[in-house]
């Protein structure tokens, strides 16, 4: 066994220390507070317990008594019920027992609410509907009426055969607002809640409370125990000869001594006043048992504290003294006689030795993982290692077993298409089985034909190809031969169409992730067709190849139209034929996702148009990045219908108001078909069945803009499609949008800024 040494002794010492010390003062300061002070302070807290929970309790009779003259004020307890025939209005009467419930489920403590009208007939709700007939019974609820305030507690018999029983209940004489009310609206206090609720004012469960009035009535008790009310009778006599609003006292009953809180409860038409009395000796009962607990505690702690601290010592050495071993073998941990080394020095030193050989060893390893260059590859044409010089990036590729001096580095990016034409295959997440598949192939035909490449997988049905060649041979013939090698295995085995983008040639490595970046960004020109295609940066020109394409508005306001009323199967009908109108004459991918971009955007802002949030619709999802992400005309078709109209038909068809967005969407499309009449807003009315200013409204309210706005609107953009697309004459197109040539001409050039004439000439010029 090694001889312990400095950090063992000085480990003892400090927990001994840092055991005992806190323990001893901790202990003192306790046994000290729990004298007279910290009996005063228990009394404290509890009187401030007894304001708070008081303050709780007048709370909840504000709460009621606030509710109570809410629904007097209601436009349902106004003066025509003095006559109101219920047996002839029950729709009234049942409305009337509904609030009466919705009244009673709001308030807490009440037990029950009764409405009682003194018209020309004596009717109670009860909450049912019920004429009273009894002269007694009538009596009762009529004195009440001739009470001078408009709202005031009183006690009030349930059942008049129990004349004893009463209930604490709130009364407001309805209407609020008249001089003359001729019923009341009462709410019974459920006494059981409201004794539960005087019990929070004795927070240990013993003592006793209760409620009275400024005279000395008791209103409330939690207790109805002979020797309670016996109890609650001598306060109720101490209590009204201290006087004042509030205050506490000490007060002895029965031997026992007992803390006393009273204050009192401003109420509508009267004031009320509290009263709790708690045993001082349940307070601090526990103050006396851990005055003497804690002292005890103390000394056999600091005796544990002592012995624990030498275990301790020993358990937190004990990994010291085995690591120490381990590190240095059989060699002493002692040097000359008498000198202790220092454990952690001796730690520190062998573990840095340690530390070095196991680097030099992981370094080897990593250089020897083939996967470790793919992930290079990887960061490389991704711009990660933006970061690196160009010496330094040689000098990690030449230590992966690249050959990179006096190479140029060629970049292609290569994309399946097709995928949703396989027609059963494969299923929706084979992607990556694809892609992985596809980089094998690719990878076994690049290697037979050139001496250095490497195939990146990016598992989403795309690969990039990093080629390096010699620096001075042509290779745009090689490349070429390998694309269509690949495009006719991919297609022969996999079924799938092959789009390829060659990058430009780079004699430098920092240079190929922009490159790669171009290659990729290449492929959005191609056409947006399931057919291959081969692309070379070296030779493309992108500012040739953007040229204007015509943007079907028709359809679009079309599509939008059908997808207002819910017609699915036509929208997605409109919607094939724009994505259709789209790939007219070669249309590039670029062109194809900006169109259908913007369509995505069109029909969004008609969704929020509706009143919908497009968020919640669509679960907050990223609907412009997923179909950015999309490069297959079938495949974009299915996402527009699973992901965009059939969640907005569900939407559409959940909500409370669809007939009325009907309603309109009816007259938007006989607009459509009938702008070029003379159209008046009562003619619109007639098709859809509702009247004018009702059809007006609803119009604003959908749309967002007026009826003649919109019929405007719809004109000009009419308008402007004949300006564009036939030779008309200026005169004929007027008749053919519905305007006489005169009141064309201004109100053209109003709405559109420029004459028909112009317009038509700047539309022209656009398209040559």
């Amino acid at each position: 066994m090694m001889v312990k040494g400095r950090f063992f002794r000085n480990s003892l010492i400090l927990i001994l220390v840092i055991s005992s010390i806190p323990g001893i003062i901790v202990g003192g300061i306790i046994y000290g507070m729990t004298g007279g002070w910290l009996e005063n302070a228990l009394l404290q807290l509890h009187k401030n317990q007894i304001l708070q929970r008081a303050a709780n309790i007048d709370d909840q009779f504000s709460y009621m008594e606030t509710s109570l003259a809410h629904w007097a004020f209601d436009p349902k307890f106004n003066s025509n019920l003095y006559e109101t025939n219920f047996y002839r209005d029950f729709e009234i009467a049942r409305d009337i027992t509904k609030t009466l419930n919705i009244m009673l489920g709001s308030t807490p403590l009440a037990k029950q609410v009764e409405l009682y009208l003194k018209g020309t007939q004596t009717i109670r709700f009860y909450p049912e509907y019920d004429v009273i007939t009894n002269a007694q019974t009538i009596e009762s609820y009529s004195q009440f009426l001739d009470q001078d305030n408009l709202v005031f507690w009183t006690t009030f018999a349930s059942d008049l055969n129990s004349p004893d029983k009463k209930d604490l209940t709130l009364v407001h004489k309805i209407p609020g607002v008249d001089m003359h009310p001729f019923g009341a609206l009462f709410i019974r206090l459920n006494e059981e809640k409201a004794t539960n609720l005087l019990k929070t004012l004795t927070p240990y469960n013993v003592g006793e409370t209760f409620v009275m009035q400024s005279g000395g009535d008791v209103l409330l008790s939690s207790s109805k125990e002979p020797q309670s009310i016996a109890f609650d009778e001598a306060l109720k006599s101490e209590v009204l000869h201290r006087g004042g609003k509030s205050g506490s006292f000490l007060y002895e009953s029965n031997k026992s001594m007992y803390t006393v809180s009273y204050g009192t409860f401003q109420r509508v038409g009267t004031e009320w006043s509290y009263v709790s009395a708690s045993p001082i000796s349940v307070i601090t009962k526990p103050v006396d048992f851990i005055s003497k607990l804690i002292l005890s505690v103390s000394f056999a702690a600091l005796l544990l504290a002592i012995v624990l601290s030498w275990f301790a010592s020993r358990r937190i050495y004990s990994p010291i003294d085995r690591l120490v071993t381990i590190l240095t073998g059989s060699r002493p941990l002692t040097g000359s006689i008498g000198e202790q080394h220092d454990e952690f020095k001796l730690i520190e030193k062998e573990w840095l030795h340690l530390w070095r050989e196991s680097t030099t060893l992981q370094n080897k390893l990593e250089q020897q993982l083939s996967h470790v260059k793919e992930g290079f590859l990887l960061q490389l044409v991704q711009g990660f290692l933006y970061a690196y010089s160009e010496e330094d990036l040689r000098e990690r590729m030449r230590n992966f077993g690249w050959v990179v001096d006096d190479r140029q580095f060629v970049v292609m990016h290569i994309h399946l298409t097709g995928f949703t034409n396989l027609e059963g295959r494969f299923a929706q997440g084979d992607e990556g089985l694809i892609t992985f598949a596809a980089a094998n192939i690719i990878e076994e035909l690049s290697q037979n034909r050139l001496e250095q490449v490497d195939v990146i997988n990016f598992h989403d049905l795309s690969m990039g190809l990093l080629i390096m060649l010699p620096s001075n041979p042509s290779y745009k013939i090689e490349l070429h031969e390998l694309s269509d090698e690949i495009i006719q295995a991919i297609n022969r085995i996999l079924k799938l169409q092959v789009s390829i983008s060659i990058g430009k040639p780079s004699t430098t490595i920092v240079q190929i992730p922009s490159y790669y970046e171009e290659a990729k960004q290449a492929l959005s020109y191609r056409k947006f067709e399931n057919e291959n295609q081969i692309m070379n940066l070296d030779s493309l020109n992108l500012e040739e190849e953007t040229t204007e394409h015509h943007y079907p508005f028709v359809l679009e306001r079309e599509i939008i139209q059908m997808i207002r009323t819910g017609q699915q199967k036509d929208a997605m009908y409109l919607i094939k034929s724009f994505l259709e109108a789209l790939l007219e004459r070669g249309a590039k991918e670029i062109d194809v996702q900006q169109g259908m971009l913007q369509l995505l955007g069109s029909i969004l802002h008609a969704i929020r148009h509706l009143g919908m949030d497009p968020n919640r619709v669509f679960r907050s999802a990223n609907l412009y990045e997923q179909l950015a992400q999309i490069r297959e005309p079938r495949k974009m078709l299915n996402w527009f219908e699973q992901k965009i109209i059939q969640p907005f038909i569900r939407e559409l068809e959940s909500r409370s108001d669809v007939q009325l967005k009907k309603v309109v969407e009816s007259a938007m499309i006989y607009l459509q078909n009938h702008y070029m009449k003379d159209i008046s807003l009562d003619s619109c009315a007639d098709h859809t069945g509702v009247n004018a200013v009702t059809l007006s409204k609803l119009f604003k309210q959908v749309t967002g803009t007026n009826f003649i706005d919109y019929l405007t609107e719809l004109r000009m953009e009419k308008a402007k499609e004949l300006l564009r697309e036939t030779e008309q004459k200026i005169n004929d197109v007027a008749v053919k949008v519905g305007y006489q040539h005169s009141y064309f001409n201004r109100i053209f050039k109003k709405h559109v800024g420029v004459t028909p004439s112009h317009y038509r000439e700047m539309s022209r010029d656009i398209q040559t």
